[in-house]
């Protein structure tokens, strides 16, 4: 196990890919901090009965006061904060526009949560991590493509990646390593719930085809990389964009 006693806080982590990053970090023998605006006590049920530790606390991502008290608590009650990954966003129930059609309160509603949201949770973890260095993992998305209809989602995630490399250069000096994960379209739950919303597998049947190793992404295939940028593994790795989607893009 390669993160024994490590304090990590994933967000959004009480469902869909953000629960799985909780249970292989907790695996790998972290203690797992699920910090949602939903109680994440399922996840954490399911942590303890792999033999885990965790809890979970509430936290509003786009909200400055929620982000913060979240961080405190953390802190005050571990003494450490060693690894964050910002996992939570909008998506599964992001509504759809293209540039002409969505208005400027779905834009900065999204914004707010996925990009801002990252930032907030860097700036109130970051004493914690100061004293100690660590690892911060920003979830991306494979925005290369450039979906016509979510500029707004596109946009955002874009943005995590050019937060992950000012954070990279800022923060290098405290030995807080900050990296990216971009997943290609992960079967989860919400993405299921995407392609319902379109109403055909023919989405899906694109993906499958245009992805190198034929087949389609699933949660399990993102964990592994999660947990090596958590740990010393990646000692020497900052600031840099993982694409783990199956060679689905090639940038």
């Amino acid at each position: 196990m390669r993160l024994i006693d490590r304090v990590t806080v994933v967000t959004g982590g009480a469902r869909n890919i953000g629960r799985e990053y909780c249970l292989k970090l907790a695996a790998e023998g972290a203690y797992v901090v699920s910090a949602d605006l939903r109680d994440s006590d399922e996840t954490v049920k399911l942590i303890e009965a792999a033999g885990g530790r965790g809890e979970s606390i509430i936290c509003d991502i786009g909200d400055e006061k929620s982000t913060a008290a979240a961080m405190k608590h953390v802190h005050e009650a571990h003494g450490r904060i060693d690894v964050l990954v910002n996992n939570a966003a909008l998506y599964g129930d992001l509504e759809n526009g293209t540039i002409e059609e969505l208005s400027v309160e779905i834009w900065d509603h999204t914004m707010m949560i996925n990009l801002r949201g990252p930032f907030l949770a860097i700036r109130e973890a970051l004493p914690a991590m100061k004293e100690h260095g660590g690892s911060i993992i920003n979830i991306s998305s494979a925005t290369i493509f450039g979906w016509g209809g979510q500029p707004h989602y596109v946009a955002s995630k874009a943005g995590v990646v050019g937060l992950t490399r000012a954070a990279a250069r800022a923060l290098g000096k405290y030995k807080v390593r900050v990296n990216a994960v971009t997943p290609g379209f992960t079967m989860s739950d919400a993405s299921l719930n995407r392609l319902e919303q379109v109403g055909s597998n023919e989405m899906r049947d694109q993906i499958v085809n245009y992805t190198s190793l034929g087949r389609p992404e699933v949660p399990d295939d993102l964990v592994g990389t999660i947990a090596f940028l958590a740990s010393d593994d990646a000692a020497f790795i900052t600031g840099q964009t993982i694409n783990v989607d199956g060679g689905w893009m090639m940038p």
